[in-house]
C-alpha cells in the first residue's frame, strides 16, 4: 500500500492538531503541506514500523520544529506565528497529543522522541500552565442536559464563568445579545433540529470570539473546505481534552488580540 493511502484517513485529524498547535488554519495547513511535500521528496523518512498514525505525527513535529519551515515568510507571519516556539512549548505539544488527539502516554513519547518519564513530566507541566489561564465568560450551546452539566462543571472547575446554556439556535443568539461571552462551546445538532453551526456563524457576524465545537459528527466540520474550526472535540470526549482545548483557544485568541492592538 502506498504512503498516500496509508495516511489519508489520518490527515483531517493531523490538520486539526496542526491548527490547534499553530493557532490559525492557514499556518497549520502550511505545516501539513510541508510534511506531505517532504514525504513525496523522500518516502524513507516515514517510519512505518511505528504505525502510520504515529509516524505521520512524528514527522509533522520534526518538520514543525525545523528552522527552515518556521522561518519561511517571517515578515508575513502573525505575532503568534513568529513566536511559535515560545507560545507552544513541548509541554503543550504533549498535552494536545495526549488529550485532544487521544494518543496514549507511550505513543506521545514515541511521537516526540522522548522517554516516557520525561513525557509525563511535560504533561504535568502543561497542566500547571493551563491552570494559569485567565478566567472568562463562557456560553455553552448543547441540547443534552447531562452533557451540558458536565461541560458546565468542567468550565467552572477551570475558573471560568458560564453565562448560560442554550439548547437551540434562537436561545444561543439571545444569550449572546444579553451578555457577550469570551468563549463559545458548541454542539452542531440541537434539540429543535436547528444547527449549532448556524448559530455560531450568526454569532460571529456580530462579535469576534473563539469557538470550540464539541460534536459526535466531526466529519461535518473536517471537510477540507474553508473555513474549518481550529478547535474540535469529538464525542464521547475526555474531560482533559475539553480543558486543553479551552486553554488553547483562549491562549491564541489573547495573543491575536495583542498583535492586533
Amino acid at each position: 500500500m502506498s504512503i498516500a493511502k496509508e495516511i489519508a484517513q489520518h490527515l483531517p485529524y493531523l490538520r486539526r492538531f496542526a491548527r490547534a498547535l499553530c493557532g490559525t488554519q492557514a499556518s497549520g495547513d502550511a505545516y501539513v503541506v510541508a510534511t506531505l511535500e517532504a514525504l513525496v521528496e523522500d518516502p524513507t523518512i516515514f517510519e512505518r514500523s511505528l504505525g502510520e498514525r504515529i509516524a505521520l505525527y512524528r514527522l509533522f513535529l520534526k518538520l514543525w520544529s525545523s528552522v527552515g519551515v518556521n522561518n519561511e515568510g517571517e515578515g508575513d507571519r502573525s505575532f503568534a506565528e513568529r513566536n511559535l516556539d515560545a507560545l507552544t512549548p513541548r509541554s503543550r505539544q504533549a498535552f494536545l497529543l495526549r488529550t485532544v488527539e487521544g494518543f496514549s502516554l507511550s505513543e506521545v513519547a514515541s511521537i516526540m522522541a522522548e522517554p516516557v518519564a520525561d513525557t509525563a513530566d511535560l504533561l504535568d507541566r502543561a497542566g500547571r500552565e493551563i491552570a494559569e489561564q485567565m478566567a472568562t465568560d463562557v456560553l455553552i450551546i448543547e441540547d443534552e442536559p447531562i452533557i451540558a452539566l458536565d461541560i458546565e462543571t468542567m468550565v467552572q472547575e477551570l475558573g471560568h464563568r458560564v453565562t448560560g446554556v442554550a439548547r437551540t439556535h434562537k436561545e444561543a443568539v439571545a444569550l449572546v445579545a444579553a451578555k457577550r461571552p469570551g468563549l463559545v462551546l458548541a454542539d452542531i445538532q440541537l434539540a429543535d433540529g436547528s444547527s449549532g453551526l448556524d448559530a455560531v456563524n450568526e454569532i460571529l457576524r456580530s462579535i469576534s470570539v473563539p469557538v470550540i465545537f464539541i460534536t459526535a459528527y466531526p466529519e461535518r466540520l473536517l471537510t477540507g473546505d474553508r473555513p474549518e474550526p481550529a478547535f474540535l472535540i469529538t464525542k464521547p470526549f475526555q474531560q482533559d481534552a475539553v480543558k486543553a482545548a479551552i486553554s488553547q483557544a483562549l491562549f491564541f485568541d489573547r495573543r491575536a488580540g495583542k498583535a492586533a492592538a
